[in-house]
Order: C-alpha cells, then sequence, then structure tokens
C-alpha cells in the first residue's frame, strides 16, 4: 500500500475511534446526568492552588476542593469545619483549635511513596502541622501568594500535637475568626506541593467535598466527588449527594444564558445586560415563560457599589465637601436600582456598610433631594467663585449605565459630568495609583466583618499600599477604627461601626450606589443550592432529579 493512503487511512481510522469514544461517553454522560452539576465560568481560572484564590472565578471551584480551620453557614455563622471547636483568650490573643481526626487528604500519587496499606493508601490524615505548612506558604516570598495579607496580624502559629493548632496574635484583631474562612486559609499537603512543584495549580490536593479529575484550559474542568469525604448531613449521610462537577468556560454571557436556556447549564449567577430583561420583569420577577426551567432564588450580597473621590486632586470640585454632597443628593437612587438593575439591588442611602453584614445599620444617608443639591451647588459657587462646576468619573463598560444615569440627572443640576471608559485593568491601576479624580468601584467583603468595609478610610490604609483609594483622613475617624479593634463583643463593635459610617457619609469622600443583591437562576430540576451573602458557591448539599 502506498505511504500517503496508508497515513490517510490511519488518520481516518483514528477519527473513527474518537468519534466512537464520544458517542460513547456522550450516552454515559446522558445517563448519568442527574448526578453532575454543570455550571458555566466566563472568566479564566487562573489557578486551582488556594493561595491564589483571590477571586470569585478561583474562590468558587476552590470550594469545592479545600476545607480549612472554620466555615461559614449561609446566614455567615461561623461554624466548625476541620476544626471541631476552639478556645480564645482575650488577654493574650491566642487562638487554640482543637481538630478532627478522620480527615484526610483526597487520593492522589503524591503519597504513593508513603506505602501505606488501602484504603488510604494514596492519602493520610490532616494534622495541625499541615496548617502550619499550609499558613508558611502564605508567606512564603518566594511563593508570592495574594493572600499573604491575612497572616499580618499573626505573631506566630505552632502545632501542638497532631490534633491542636495554637495561633497568637500580635494585637486584638476580633475579625480573626472571620478571616480564618477565607479560601487562602486552606489546608494543603506539603507532599502534593513539592511532588507537582509549579504544577500544583493544575493539580490540586486538598480534603474538600470532590477531588480534581482534569482540566483542559479554557475549555473544561471536572471535579469527581471525594469518597473520603468527612462531613455528614443531618441525617448522617454522607456528603456530598452529587457524583461529579462540570465546568465550562464559554467567554460571552449570552452563550452561556443560551446553554443555561437549553437545560445544558444547571444555574447562572447574577444579571448581564445581554439577558437581564428576558429573564426579569422590570419589578425583578422571572419572566413566565420560565417558570418551567428554572426558580430564581434572591438575598443581600456583601457588595457596596460606589462612586470614590481622589481627595487629593487638585481641583476645586473634589476638594469641596459641599459639592461632594450635593453629588450625593443629586439623583434619584431608587430608580437607578429599578430601571437600570430590573430591581435587583438595593438603594445605598444608609451608610457604606451593606445590608447583610453585622454592623449594618439604617443611619442617615442620602436620599434623593434635587432641591438641596441645587442649594449646595449654589453655596458651592459662592465659596469658591467656580461659576461652572466640572467633574470627570472613570469608568469600565460594565457600568457606563449607572454612570451615564448619574451624569443625565447632575446635568439638570448644574454640574457638568464627563464619562471616562476604559478597560477594567486600567481602571483599577489608575484608581490606585491616584490619576482618576472620580472613580467608580466596588468593594466585596473578604470577610464578614464591616471592619473590612470601614478599612477602605483608616488613614494607614492609603493606596497604593492599602485600599483607602479615597486618601480619606480623619482623626475622629481613625480614633474610632482603632478603639473597635480592641473590642471583641460585637454587640459594642457595631455601635462603633454606626460611628464610624456616620463620620464617612458626613465628610462624602465617596457616593454610595446601591448594596447589590445575590441573584441566582436554577434548573428545577436543582435543589440544595442555597444563596449567602458572599455569593460563594457550596455544592456539597446539592441534589438533581432526572
Amino acid at each position: 500500500m502506498q505511504e500517503p493512503l496508508k497515513n490517510l487511512i490511519q488518520r481516518i481510522s483514528i477519527c473513527c475511534a474518537i468519534l466512537i469514544l464520544f458517542s460513547c461517553e456522550n450516552n454515559v454522560e446522558s445517563e448519568k446526568d442527574h448526578l453532575v452539576f454543570r455550571y458555566n465560568e466566563v472568566g479564566n481560572i487562573p489557578t486551582l492552588d488556594p493561595a491564589f484564590a483571590r477571586n470569585p472565578q478561583a474562590i468558587w471551584p476552590d470550594n469545592q476542593l479545600y476545607n480549612g480551620l472554620i466555615q461559614l453557614d449561609d446566614s455567615l455563622n461561623i461554624i466548625p469545619d476541620i476544626a471541631k471547636s476552639w478556645i480564645i483568650n482575650d488577654s493574650t490573643y491566642t487562638y487554640t483549635f482543637f481538630l478532627r481526626n478522620d480527615v484526610f487528604f483526597h487520593q492522589n500519587k503524591a503519597f504513593a511513596k508513603k506505602g501505606l496499606h488501602a484504603p488510604t493508601r494514596y492519602t493520610r490524615k490532616v494534622i495541625a502541622q499541615d496548617f502550619v505548612y499550609s499558613f508558611d506558604r502564605l508567606t512564603d516570598e518566594k511563593i508570592a501568594s495574594s493572600g499573604s495579607w491575612v497572616m499580618n496580624y499573626v505573631e506566630s502559629y505552632k502545632a501542638e500535637n497532631d490534633t491542636t493548632l495554637v495561633i497568637q496574635l500580635k494585637q486584638p484583631f476580633p475579625a480573626f475568626l472571620g478571616l480564618l474562612s477565607m479560601r487562602y486559609c486552606s489546608v494543603v499537603p506539603k507532599e502534593a506541593v513539592e511532588f507537582y512543584g509549579n504544577e500544583f495549580r493544575r493539580n490540586p490536593v486538598g480534603t474538600g467535598p470532590f477531588q480534581f479529575k482534569m482540566w483542559e484550559e479554557n475549555v473544561k474542568l471536572v471535579f469527581r466527588k471525594n469518597p473520603l469525604y468527612f462531613e455528614r448531613d443531618e441525617n448522617g449521610n454522607k456528603l456530598p449527594y452529587l457524583e461529579a462537577v462540570a465546568i465550562t468556560f464559554l467567554p460571552d454571557k449570552q452563550s452561556e444564558f443560551l446553554q443555561f436556556a437549553q437545560g445544558k447549564l444547571d444555574f447562572i449567577s447574577g444579571l448581564d445586560s445581554s439577558y437581564k430583561d428576558e429573564l426579569l420583569t422590570t419589578h425583578g420577577k422571572l419572566q413566565p415563560k420560565y417558570n418551567d426551567l428554572a426558580y430564581m432564588i434572591t438575598g443581600p450580597y456583601l457588595n457596596t457599589e460606589y462612586l470614590g473621590f481622589f481627595l487629593e486632586a487638585n481641583t476645586p470640585e473634589i476638594q469641596s465637601k459641599t459639592l461632594r454632597q450635593a453629588v450625593n443628593y443629586g439623583f434619584d437612587r431608587q430608580k437607578m436600582v429599578t430601571y437600570l438593575r430590573n430591581g435587583m439591588g438595593i438603594p445605598a442611602i444608609h451608610g457604606f456598610i451593606p445590608k447583610g453584614l453585622p454592623g449594618y445599620a439604617e443611619i442617615d444617608g442620602y436620599t434623593y433631594n434635587p432641591e438641596k443639591a441645587k442649594q449646595l451647588i449654589e453655596q458651592y459657587k459662592t465659596e469658591t467663585g467656580d461659576k461652572n462646576p466640572e467633574i470627570t468619573i472613570g469608568t469600565n463598560s460594565q457600568y457606563l449605565d449607572l454612570c451615564e444615569y448619574v451624569q443625565r440627572e447632575l446635568e439638570k443640576l448644574g454640574i457638568t459630568v464627563t464619562i471616562d471608559v476604559m478597560p477594567p485593568s486600567t481602571l483599577r491601576q489608575m484608581k490606585s495609583s491616584g490619576e482618576l479624580d472620580i472613580f467608580r468601584a466596588s468593594w466585596i467583603a473578604d470577610y464578614p466583618d464591616a471592619e473590612n468595609y470601614l478599612s477602605l478610610f483608616y488613614s494607614p490604609n492609603f493606596a497604593p499600599d492599602g485600599p483607602n483609594y479615597m486618601h480619606f483622613n480623619s482623626p475622629v475617624f481613625d480614633s474610632i477604627y482603632e478603639k473597635s479593634l480592641t473590642i471583641s463583643d460585637i454587640s459594642e463593635r457595631k455601635i462603633l461601626y454606626s460611628k464610624m459610617d456616620s463620620v464617612v457619609i458626613e465628610a462624602a469622600p465617596i457616593v454610595p450606589l446601591f448594596y447589590d443583591m445575590a441573584v441566582r437562576f436554577i434548573n428545577k430540576k436543582v435543589s440544595g443550592l442555597g444563596i449567602n451573602p458572599q455569593n460563594f458557591l457550596v455544592l456539597k448539599y446539592v441534589k438533581k432529579t432526572k
């Protein structure tokens, strides 16, 4: 047989074999579809190493793979995870954690050299020293973890024995337990990190309800059920219920929605302008034609959308508290949420701390008052001699509609507004370096304590070294903030949090727009998928029907 013809026949044979293989796999998948949870990730997942779990794209899959000392329930209560209990000594800032002794790492060839016997041949139990190793990774400059900052308050940590871990802080930090719920603080095995080296990012080994199966980057990521998982439901049944999780990477929200509408994805999260009017009425209800396919759940989301003023800008408009207050009074937040977000949001008229977070209080913020705004604008003109106030707002295209609404309303009152649209990465860089007089921004809670929001206004946290992008400086605020760090009682801290929020609102370094809401559209075959104020994805309780 001639060589070219022979090669052609071989290639055809290979293609046929691949088609048959995929056909068989698809048949198996369709038969077991009720055991597989499918969702799409529009953004790229750069790594599955929890030391770099800095955004939802990484946190969502990492939640399925890893555990930490403690975890949060859907109401943000701190509950046990690998630590079954703990003792806090307020006088010495010491936290002593007592670990479960029935938690195993995922089965993986990285453990094979241990030579252990079945059924734990390729795994081992988690011990306190594993947390010491995992915390060491966070602070290792060679690793350069984006979560190194979570250890800033920690003086030392040590394993007293296999089931006892002691952490001592440098100073009081009442939000520390909440901080430990972050995915950064997950436990990982030294054997796997050393075995895979730089490739640990795509060969993760944890303790979570699901374990890594395969990852074709930007195409598909698959997890399988962890048969050794330690948690059980309230009836004593082993978790998780599902056999697998499959994540696709369609690059746009419109394609994602179409897949969901065809029943090929089990849920979508959030609203996008490409489909929000298709799915929701103007009053935020699910459109009737989708009632047979899906249901919707909503709840507060720990995210405040706002405009920030860079207070060191050399412009009279930004320097004037009077004009900043006028901007705050000058537009209707309720209309903004109703018409631009289909009701999926809460007007931010009670300060910066969002609804749903312990510490939220209905302080007097800014409501729509165009007459008051006009009055303040005239006062600004008298004080400065500037008869034509002008401001520029930096934003990315995703939030252009919000900024254009503010623009239209303020121009009715006599403030000229220019909108500067830029890529998200440019916006982040310019916001951090103080190159924007006004910027649109979001603050999503890192951990469930209002201190996390108020840290944006603490003067030692000036950007670029901290999150105070406004360069807000108030000795009164700083004094209350520092006092709050010494108080462990949350009810007492809440009083101080409200005082700090009031100081910020009166000074107006920001324009709170709205407190976000988490919204999920879920296929009716799915149950057990809740919602929480951090919008984290928890799949261990999920079930699907055929």
